[in-house]
């Protein structure tokens, strides 16, 4: 039986100091509790890049542009139901200020401590790609 493929698109916010902002998925929404890149699904006809801009000012409030969106690697992992494939970015510079727009907490992580968080298992394997960056 094949799965279908969802195309999600994820971003590591990292600020001045160097830490990288996780959101944690809110109540009522699959994987609650979880701390996760910020992002979302990609809708028809957008592209990856698209999606995180709209995502970024829908969940968090701030602005961002495609020159600031810098692809560093991306997740393939199966799950029950569906098989996600999520590119991620890296993006130093936005406008506005961090808010929760959609109940979710935040944190800002240094990129060695990202594994004491809890996290869906596709994010997972993206840390050491991380960690080598930064």
């Amino acid at each position: 039986m094949t799965k279908p493929v969802v195309l999600v698109s994820a971003v590591a916010l990292v600020d001045a100091d160097g830490r990288v902002l996780l959101a944690q998925r809110p109540e009522g929404k699959s994987m609650a509790g979880l701390w996760e890149f910020p992002g979302g699904k990609v809708e028809p006809g957008e592209t990856p890049e698209q999606a995180l801009i709209r995502e970024l000012h829908e969940e968090l409030g701030i602005e961002t542009w495609e020159s600031c969106l810098a692809p560093l690697t991306f997740a393939s992992h199966s799950y029950d139901s569906f098989h996600l494939l999520m590119p991620l970015f890296v993006c130093r510079k936005w406008g506005g200020q961090v808010t929760s727009r959609e109940n979710q907490a935040f944190a800002w992580v240094r990129t060695n401590d990202l594994r004491s968080y809890p996290m869906p298992a596709a994010d997972l394997p993206l840390i050491p790609h991380l960690r080598d960056w930064l």
